[in-house]
């Protein structure tokens, strides 16, 4: 493979997550040749779109002014609103499409609260809807290589011109009418955390690709595309802290949060665990929890909660006693249970439970108050999760248009160069996360770009 490809496609598609393959789809639908670049292996194929369930879709059910209104409640203000209404609107047409390419769907899982009128669940999970547009894919004619790195793009005033890249056979250069850029965010890359967010980042988890280092985004910044997004944001979530480092998948991701209490080292609640519906609220705690000592807390709860979410990879600590759990837990075990009775003392008990529900059974007297399905911690066996910040990807994003263009810092589209997923997702993500939104910003913005990048490409 050293020196010059001979290959010249029409697309150049590099990524392999969702993002990049509904680039591939459409822009084959739409009668262009397409290379699809796939960093990793075939195995670990896919990025963070692996570990995904479910799409967020607009519906009737789920109507256009609804969703925005979700997304600015989670993400603040200062999105790009245009941007955002034009995605959400966009999400309607999805589910057909996904279909065609081979998309299968299930309900909603048991334990996943309130999420079953807004999100559409894949059957068997994310892999399986990579697998089968993978499939889809190469029976229609797009060419897949894996092990296959980019290690630099050639755009020449807006012009992209070739990629060189490096793949066991060695080191290449491709040519191609335009290129698609869904290679992620700078998750994976430890050094680029350190940078933005100091000695804390040493002990973040990437729930996400440890394969996503941001090499990409970080050189169509320094070639002048205009810098969107939040330097510092990203989707992270509470993840059990004896998780691997990278690549750790939703099944490392603690759901116990809202039906019981959360401590941090210090054995002290730091936060309302029953501040809004789960879907809304649950990538907050990344943050949270990136901001205790250490960087480490417990999710506490009891058994008149077991069984109603989805449980995790890993077991939890389990005792009969709160000082024994304390033990387990390597915390204090005055001060866990003194946080608990405190607790226990402010427990609205005389509104109704309801966890399918912002059901207002709350506390009175307690800093941080705790909003909706407080149960005082009175039913052994006591349990506990211990929590780290899981980062599935970051915010700092390339401007794009709706025709998902590459914008240059003058707010002029490159000719040739798109972009769609987590590399450009902080268009619209700024801070927190709404479930199942990631994958709606990927398949809109990849199916807009693989047929902008088709027409483009086939004119070239």
């Amino acid at each position: 493979m050293a020196g010059r490809a001979a290959v010249r496609p029409d697309v150049l598609v590099v990524g392999g997550g969702n993002a990049a393959l509904c680039a591939a789809l459409a822009a084959r639908d739409a009668g262009g040749r397409v290379l699809l670049l796939e960093k990793t292996a075939p195995e670990w194929r896919g990025g963070n779109s692996k570990y995904t369930r479910n799409v967020r879709v607009a519906s009737p059910e789920y109507p256009e002014d609804e969703f925005l209104r979700d997304l600015i409640e989670v993400t603040g203000p200062d999105l790009d609103r245009q941007l955002a209404r034009f995605t959400i609107g966009r999400s309607r047409e999805l589910p057909a499409w996904m279909e065609a390419h081979g998309a299968r769907w299930q309900g909603a899982l048991r334990g996943t609260l309130q999420l079953s009128r807004t999100n559409r669940f894949f059957l068997g999970g994310g892999k399986a809807l990579l697998n089968a547009y993978y499939r889809h894919a190469e029976r229609a004619g797009v060419e897949v290589r894996y092990r296959t790195e980019v290690l630099a793009l050639e755009i020449e005033n807006g012009v992209f011109r070739r990629a060189r890249v490096r793949a066991p056979e060695g080191e290449a250069e491709i040519e191609a009418g335009a290129v698609v850029v869904a290679s992620g965010g700078f998750e994976g890359n430890r050094e680029w955390l350190r940078r933005t967010h100091g000695e804390a980042a040493d002990n973040y988890l990437v729930r996400g690709s440890g394969a996503n280092d941001g090499r990409l985004l970080g050189q169509l910044l320094e070639l002048g595309a205009r810098r969107r997004g939040n330097p510092h944001g990203f989707h992270a979530v509470a993840c059990d802290a004896r998780a691997p480092r990278a690549e750790g998948g939703i099944v490392t991701r603690v759901d116990a949060i809202p039906f019981g209490i959360v401590v941090n080292r210090e054995g002290r609640r730091f936060a309302d665990e029953g501040a809004d519906l789960w879907p809304k609220r649950y990538a907050s705690w990344g943050g949270l929890i990136a901001r205790q000592p250490g960087q480490l807390a417990f999710s506490v709860f009891d058994r008149q909660v077991m069984g109603r979410f989805i449980p995790p990879l890993y077991p939890p600590y389990r005792a009969e006693r709160l000082e024994d759990l304390a033990g387990q837990m390597g915390i204090d075990a005055v001060a866990l249970i003194e946080t608990v009775e405190g607790f226990n003392r402010a427990v609205d008990s005389d509104a109704p439970y309801d966890p399918g529900r912002l059901d207002g059974r709350g506390t009175r007297g307690v800093d941080p108050p705790k909003s909706n399905w407080a149960l005082a911690l009175e039913q052994p066996p006591f349990f506990a999760y211990p929590l780290r910040p899981g980062i599935t990807f970051t915010y700092l994003a390339v401007g794009v248009d709706e025709r998902a263009r590459v914008l240059g810092e003058d707010g002029h589209p490159f000719a040739n160069v798109f972009a769609a997923g987590e590399v450009m997702a902080g268009n619209v993500l700024l801070n927190g996360y709404l479930g199942g939104f990631g994958m709606t910003i990927g398949s809109v913005f990849g199916r807009i770009a693989g047929e902008e990048a088709a027409v483009c490409g086939r004119a070239a």
